[in-house]
């Protein structure tokens, strides 16, 4: 076996059980705030829904638990449930935050699980900033360890790692030691599933893939706190997640890097736009293109679009039969841009992408794999935008890091201001304002899970 391997799930259960909030830099607290921040703003802008709110209404009906919190809603269920309707409303207008070395969403994952158990716990503030970061660096790293090779076999990584994810960090959470995080991880390798599907006909099941993973995290962690046992080397064994899932084709030494030293919470991107993250190096493009003001809109023949194999395979389709078929689109995205110079949650509207500009900008569209753009991926998120006008003039940019990324950071003011915009219509002025000011403060609050309460 790679010596990368050797106790591979051991060692990532140890570090999970292991983590304590004394122990985290200033830096990685911070980056905690902004996540939670930007989770808020995801989850309750997403909770009204058409997904979320057939599983809230499903769980109203069957769960009489109503211990732990609904974001956007009055209702009140089982933890585990909560988690999974609360995870879902966090994807529900993909604009939730991700990681770019694993292409999946850690938030929905992560924060359902931990808040859920919080408050079952009333646990505090501080025990529950470790747990999150316990979550997102087991996921995220499982992630990187998968990707992209998961994705070339068609899962969705959001949802196989970040079952790990939220039951590392209800481990962190509930207090398992080492052992019983081990067996909660081995418990989670039975749980880690969920097919990329979806980008055929933008199916419902994407909006579910983060609650799921949240609600049977959690579940995983309190199986294992009642005994329940699970695989030792869940992740590095001959039938283990690497084999079964990516036929051994694993990035083992990107998992275990700087363990303990890193936390990748620090590393995760925030979105400006609501759709799929691939698209976003092409809208900022567009952008920086529309403001020179060397063309007009009517001038555009042709809109070349080169980017990296994962961007482009799934996602080079011009239908646009429901929202996530938009989302996912990076036609509809370019189209979007260029005829609007931005992208919003309103444009992916049929009305907005049945008018007769966009629905033209969009036939003259055309996604190809570009080399320098493969060679980057999965370190660099690039794309090339050559805007191809009537008379044969071209307007030609590159560019890598979109807007959101570490590289190239969104503000605590932008975050702020994507919450305000997207939950005011949701929860009123007023209570955004609140939640931007408990959440820069959250580590000091004495009831931490008020934010939960709408």
């Amino acid at each position: 076996m790679d010596p990368d391997r050797i106790g591979a799930s051991r060692r990532l259960a140890a570090h999970a059980a292991s983590a304590r909030y004394g122990d985290l830099p200033p830096a990685t607290v911070a980056a905690f705030r902004r996540a939670l921040l930007d989770f808020l703003a995801c989850a309750i802008s997403g909770s009204a829904m058409p997904v979320s709110r057939a599983l809230l209404s499903f769980f109203e009906d069957t769960d009489a638990s109503r211990t732990a919190s609904v974001i956007g809603s009055r209702s009140r269920l089982s933890p585990s449930n909560a988690a999974m309707v609360n995870g879902a409303s966090c994807h529900g207008l993909d604009f939730d935050d991700g990681y770019l070395q694993a292409a999946a969403h850690p938030a929905g994952a992560v924060f359902p699980a931990v808040l859920a158990a919080a408050e079952e716990r009333r646990a505090g503030a501080r025990d529950i900033v470790a747990a999150v970061v316990a979550g997102y660096d087991v996921m995220l790293r499982i992630g990187a360890a998968l990707h992209p090779a998961i994705a070339h076999r068609g899962f969705h990584n959001t949802a196989v790692a970040g079952v790990f994810g939220a039951a590392a960090g209800v481990a962190n959470l509930i207090g398992l030691d080492e052992r019983q995080a081990l067996h909660a991880l081995g418990i989670a390798g039975s749980f880690a599933g969920g097919i990329r599907g979806y980008l055929d006909d933008g199916a419902d099941t994407k909006r579910i893939h983060p609650g799921k993973a949240a609600r049977d995290g959690l579940l995983c962690a309190e199986f294992a706190r009642r005994g329940l046992t699970g695989p030792g080397r869940v992740l590095e064994g001959r039938y283990g997640l690497f084999h079964s899932h990516v036929d051994d084709d694993a990035r083992c030494e990107r998992m275990l890097e700087r363990l303990g030293e890193r936390w990748e919470i620090e590393s995760v991107y925030f979105k400006p736009y609501p759709c799929c993250r691939g698209n976003q190096t092409f809208i900022d493009a567009i952008r920086v293109l529309h403001e020179r003001k060397e063309y007009a809109v009517d001038e555009v023949a042709r809109i070349d679009l080169g980017g990296y194999t994962h961007a482009i395979h799934g996602h080079d389709h011009r239908h646009h039969e429901n929202l996530l078929d938009a989302q996912m689109s990076l036609p509809c995205a370019a189209a979007l841009a260029l005829v609007f110079g931005d992208v919003t949650v309103g444009m992916f509207r049929p009305e907005v992408l049945g008018r007769p500009d966009v629905r033209a900008m969009l036939e003259r569209t055309n996604p190809y794999i570009d080399g320098e753009c493969d060679r980057l991926y999965p370190h660099k998120r690039s794309a090339l935008v050559r805007v191809v006008l009537h008379d044969g003039r071209e307007r030609e940019i590159r560019l890598q890091d979109p807007r959101g990324e570490p590289a190239n950071p969104m503000t605590n003011e932008d975050l702020e201001r994507k919450l305000v915009s997207n939950c005011e219509p949701v929860i009123g002025g007023e209570r955004c304002a609140r939640l931007i000011e408990r959440v820069w403060a959250f580590e000091t609050l004495a009831e931490p899970l008020d934010i939960l309460v709408n």
